[in-house]
């Protein structure tokens, strides 16, 4: 078991931290150099030892709905596509044709064989070489032995989680909740480049003691300052952002309370994925480290398809829309200023206190996972 709690329990903690003023606290204060932010040397340790050692989620299930839809980026500095076979089963291969290097697909779509556009070699969706043109210039070439080279795939909690180097670590997916449900539609992706570093694009996630005076005029009006719910599962840990309307339900019997729409879940999947359930639809953004001042977001937005595959209603807009308004344009702002100013010398580490316990959470897993742990 995650050992998250239910719902139920959510809201009575939340009305309990309403009531009484007050909020989850950690255990204790965290200090993280400056310096970890700043290194390429530190940077070039994360990317090897976690980000392509470790599980990482790469695309939501629903990005790849059929047999033969594929989502091609580059994931921690290396281009991978990750497809779904005849079978129904997803794989994943280093994006580049056993040729010439050539990439074999790009973006997103849905196909019945990749082509590199370069000298035309095919693969299956297997990943098996199938076709080589003029293959008589290649005598002695065993097509069995140049297939895509393979990075493991695995499908777990709505998600396709990939493992770039070796297959390690696979037990971090045991008893993972079913973050993101059946029936999800991805209905837009972006990619966009933000100038700072990846984990304090991280750290933005995590903690409500910001709302305040980051979002004074967009989501604290319905919302709570520094009042949230802090939970840890194995490495990740998810941190909810309950609304005002939540009151609501302290006249509603426990048993009967229920928190759609009362509430944001964001889950944070070590190392550099977040799942933000709001209202209306979910979002899963990826942080992709590009150095380390750079982090490129890989956002993949869902809700639930309607029954009669019609388009999805108006509140979907208006809730990606306000989202944007409210946390991400905000968020980004505070973000880049924190990192044009970490070479100031103003500060030798960030000091997170009791409110922030997820990002302590954050660091501690990190220091681990780049120690062996």
């Amino acid at each position: 078991m995650t050992g998250l709690l239910q719902d139920r329990e959510v809201a009575a903690r939340v009305l309990d931290h309403i009531a009484q003023g007050k909020t989850d606290l950690g255990g204790d204060v965290w200090r993280e150099p400056v310096a970890n932010y700043r290194s390429e040397a530190r940077l070039e340790a994360e990317i090897g030892t976690v980000l392509r050692r470790y599980p990482v989620p790469f695309c939501p299930s629903a990005a790849l709905p059929d047999p033969g839809c594929y989502v091609a980026r580059e994931a921690a500095g290396v281009p991978i596509l990750a497809v779904r076979g005849r079978d129904g089963i997803v794989r994943a291969f280093r994006n580049a044709c056993r040729h010439r290097g050539m990439q074999v697909a790009a973006g997103s779509g849905c196909t019945n064989a990749f082509v590199c556009r370069y000298h035309g070699w095919a693969y299956r969706l297997d990943g098996g070489l199938g076709h080589i043109p003029h293959e008589e210039g290649f005598p002695g070439l065993d097509k069995a032995e140049h297939g895509l080279v393979p990075v493991t795939a695995v499908e777990r909690a709505g998600l396709v989680f990939v493992t770039q180097d070796g297959s390690d670590h696979q037990e971090v997916l045991d008893d993972l909740p079913p973050v993101i449900g059946a029936g999800q539609r991805v209905f837009a992706t972006s990619e966009r480049e933000v100038p700072a570093n990846w984990k304090i694009s991280a750290e933005g996630f995590l903690e409500g003691y910001h709302i305040l005076p980051t979002h004074r005029e967009t989501f604290f009006p319905y919302g709570f300052d520094n009042l949230n719910v802090i939970e840890a599962f194995g490495r990740n840990s998810r941190v909810t952002f309950p609304f005002r309307r939540i009151e609501k339900l302290a006249a509603v019997p426990p048993a009967e309370r229920r928190v759609d729409g009362m509430l944001t879940y964001v889950y944070h999947l070590f190392p550099n994925v977040m799942i933000a359930m709001l209202s209306r639809h979910t979002q899963m953004v990826v942080l992709e480290p590009l150095d380390a001042g750079r982090t490129r977001f890989v956002t993949y937005a869902m809700a639930e398809a309607p029954p009669d595959g019609g388009p999805l209603p108006e509140e979907v807009t208006r809730d990606t829309d306000f989202v944007e308004r409210s946390g991400g344009a905000e968020d980004r702002e505070v973000t880049c200023a924190i990192q044009r100013a970490i070479g100031s010398g103003a500060n030798m580490h960030f000091t997170f206190g009791r409110f922030e316990g997820a990002i302590v959470h954050f660091h501690r897993m990190l220091d681990a996972a780049l120690d062996g742990g």
